[in-house]
């Protein structure tokens, strides 16, 4: 009999001992959402002569409240002027910025005031 209570006391601590020493579960690996799209819009060297490639990223897409910040990277002025008046940067010098917040869903097409041959879109999603 002292043989059987010892089978049975091993076999309940090497149970005890299995539940014990578990490692712990990983953690679940959730994909994060994409990073937000740049609220920042650059206007590079020479933009003048770029077209559509003249505010970087063109175009951009953005949430209702989004508040996009343009930014002359360029030597000469520029401007950020919608092409309906529902904002204007007025002149932007070398280094300066303009910022507007988008509040309502919808197309935004601009321009350069001085250089209509650059132009962009801001598409509030």
């Amino acid at each position: 009999m002292s043989t059987l209570r010892m089978a049975l006391a091993a076999g309940l601590i090497a149970a005890t001992a299995a539940c014990g020493s578990s490692s712990p579960s990983s953690p679940t690996v959730i994909n994060p959402s994409p990073m937000p799209t740049s609220n920042t819009i650059s206007i590079p060297m020479n933009a003048r002569n770029l077209g559509t490639g003249a505010y970087v990223p063109n175009p951009v897409a953005v949430a209702p409240g989004t508040t996009v910040t343009w930014v002359n990277n360029d030597t000469i002025a520029h401007t950020s002027t919608s092409d309906t008046r529902v904002f204007d940067s007025g002149t932007l010098g070398a280094g300066q910025s303009f910022s507007f917040m988008f509040q309502t869903r919808g197309t935004f097409t601009y321009h350069c005031a001085f250089h209509p041959g650059m132009v962009g879109t801001v598409t509030v999603q």
